[in-house]
């Protein structure tokens, strides 16, 4: 008997002198009410159907245990405990133990323990601990194994183990993220996408073919193009967009005489470069790209080494290409915003320069092909000037941008 109806008979005594014995037999009464319109669970070994309600189990097959059911395209059931197989599509109200799988899809309205596999779609509204494997898109409350989807997965809550898509990964907490395009979680410790990953903290890594957003990582950062965080370890990408990191625009020259306008960005210890110019020695007109990645090795607050690796494309855009490969050792100071480097170069430089004026320093090694491809290793010097921006500025503005897109 509910509370509400204790208190009604009660109540109900006490205004119209019901006594106690009639008190008792209320509660009596309604307890086997309640008791009538409980029933027992119903099992079978076997539900065997063409699609509800045309099966063994009939029109009663939702309050149905089954240990084994197989239908030639839909099934329903309160719950399977071994094996479950549709044509086209399996709805279970409660949860699965086992193996279900479908052409189509497989919706389960509580919990599921084992192996879920569908042609389309998996659902479950709350754990799933094992795999779900779908065509398309696997959803599910939180996850401890594996989802593996053709385009999408999605967990409301935690993933404990492995997200795998052909698209898009989306989590509360995840322990690691593949994908084709685009991994999305609060917390994970691994994404890993062709495009994008988005996280607010990492104790990882992320890597990403073009672009890593996060709010804190704890690990590194490895993107082809661009990565942006309040706070990162090792940033590795051509740009760095670090709250707490570097960010810094310049010039330099090497021994050849190219020169090149510079942006170096990154953390405390790793950045990246690129820098575009040219040279315009000996009458020849040519055009410079740079990229590359450095790391700072501190001395003193004002005085520190940078060790670079960048490669070099010198061209004249018609016929001529030099591709200068280099690690560099360079000290510098900075004076306030203002930072001033120098150092020796060890390169290899390729070239197709049929004119015979490629741009090495001083050779150590050279061979000339018969095709008019040259081969140099050289040691030569650079130098140069940079003005380091405000980070924490710069950030500022491009979450304030964000937070009004998002508006």
């Amino acid at each position: 008997m509910t509370s509400k109806s204790i208190i009604a008979a009660v109540l109900l005594a006490a205004v119209t002198g019901t006594t106690n014995a009639q008190t008792e037999q209320v509660e009596r009464t309604e307890q086997a009410e309640s008791a009538a319109h409980v029933c027992p669970p119903l099992r079978s070994n076997a539900h065997i159907g063409f699609t509800y309600p045309l099966s063994t189990n009939g029109m009663a097959a939702p309050e149905y245990s089954n240990m084994f059911s197989i239908h030639a395209l839909a099934g329903v059931s309160r719950a399977e405990e071994a094996f479950c197989a549709a044509g086209i599509a399996n709805v279970v109200k409660d949860s699965v133990r086992g193996f279900i799988g479908s052409g189509v899809v497989n919706v389960i309205g509580n919990h599921a323990r084992g192996m879920q596999a569908a042609g389309v779609a998996n659902y479950t509204g709350n754990s799933v601990k094992g795999f779900q494997a779908a065509g398309a898109v696997n959803v599910a409350g939180s996850v401890d194994g594996a989802q593996a989807g053709g385009f999408a997965n999605m967990a409301v809550h935690e993933v404990k183990g492995l997200q795998a898509a052909g698209f898009i990964n989306v989590a509360d907490t995840a322990t690691a993220q593949i994908a084709g395009y685009i991994n999305v979680a609060e917390h994970t410790k691994t994404q890993v996408a062709g495009f994008i990953n988005v996280a607010n903290e990492v104790e990882g890594a992320q890597i990403a073919g073009f672009i890593n957003v996060a709010h804190k990582v704890k690990g590194a950062q490895i993107a082809g193009f661009i990565n942006i965080a309040d706070s990162s370890d090792c940033p590795i990408g051509l740009i760095n967009i670090i709250r707490n990191g570097e960010l810094a625009i310049g010039t330099m020259m090497n021994e050849t005489g190219t020169t090149l306008f510079t942006f170096r960005s990154g953390g405390k210890k790793l950045y990246g470069i690129i820098g575009a110019g040219g040279n315009i020695t000996d009458g020849y007109r040519a055009y410079a790209l740079q990229a590359g990645l450095g790391m700072h090795i501190p001395v003193t607050r004002a005085f520190r080494f940078n060790g670079e690796v960048t490669v070099t494309s010198l061209s004249d855009r018609w016929w001529n290409t030099d591709i200068r490969s280099g690690i560099k050792i360079m000290p510098s100071i900075r004076l306030g915003s203002i930072e001033l480097f120098a150092g020796p170069s060890f390169n290899y430089t390729a070239t197709n320069d049929i004119q015979g004026v490629g741009r090495v320093g001083y050779s150590v090694w050279d061979y000339r092909s018969p095709w008019g491809y040259s081969h140099d290793l050289s040691i030569g010097a650079e130098g140069g000037i940079q003005f380091h921006l405000d980070s924490h500025k710069i950030m500022k503005k491009i979450t304030a941008k964000n937070n009004q897109a998002a508006e």
